[in-house]
C-alpha cells in the first residue's frame, strides 16, 4: 500500500499543480481565474448544483464558494435563481457562455489526456478508466461510511 498511497499523493500533485492549470486554460484557449473554472467544470458534468454541495465537492467552505460563483455570475457564465430560504441551497446553473467555455475545457482536457496517454494501447486506455472508476467509486463508498 505504501506504493499506491505514493502513486495517490503524486497524482494529486500533479493535479493539483496551478501551472497545470494554466496549461489547461491556455490549451483550451480561455482566460479565466484558475479559482473558478473547477466550478463550471463541475457545473457541466452535474447539472445546477447548490453551493453548499459544490463546497463540499471542492473542499471549500461555503463562503469561498459562494464568493467565486458571484464572480462567475458576474461574468454571465453561470446563473442562480433568487433565494428563497438558505443561499447555500441556492442552485447555480451555466449559462451558454459558460456551457462554452466548459466544453472547449473539456476538449482540451482530452486533447492532453490523448497526448499523454499516445504511446499507450487502445485497451490499456480503457482499463486506466475502468480501474480508476473502481477505485474512486470504492473511496467515495468507504468515505460514506464512517
Amino acid at each position: 500500500m505504501d506504493e499506491l498511497g505514493s502513486v495517490v499523493l503524486e497524482l494529486a500533485g500533479i493535479v493539483n499543480r496551478p501551472d497545470r492549470d494554466d496549461l489547461l486554460l491556455a490549451e483550451a484557449g480561455v482566460s479565466l481565474d484558475r479559482a473558478l473554472f473547477p466550478h463550471l467544470v463541475r457545473l457541466s458534468v452535474r447539472g445546477p448544483t447548490a453551493v453548499a454541495e459544490l463546497a463540499a465537492e471542492a473542499g471549500r467552505d461555503h463562503t469561498t464558494v459562494s464568493r467565486q460563483l458571484a464572480k462567475l455570475e458576474s461574468l454571465g457564465l453561470i446563473w442562480r435563481p433568487q433565494a428563497q430560504g438558505d443561499a447555500r441551497t441556492r442552485p447555480a446553473a451555466l449559462t451558454p457562455e459558460g456551457e462554452a467555455i466548459a466544453e472547449a475545457i473539456g476538449a482540451a482536457r482530452r486533447r492532453l489526456l490523448s497526448k499523454a496517454l499516445a504511446s499507450w494501447s487502445a485497451a490499456d486506455r480503457q482499463t486506466l478508466v475502468r480501474l480508476n472508476r473502481r477505485f474512486v467509486d470504492s473511496l467515495m463508498a468507504g468515505f460514506q461510511a464512517k
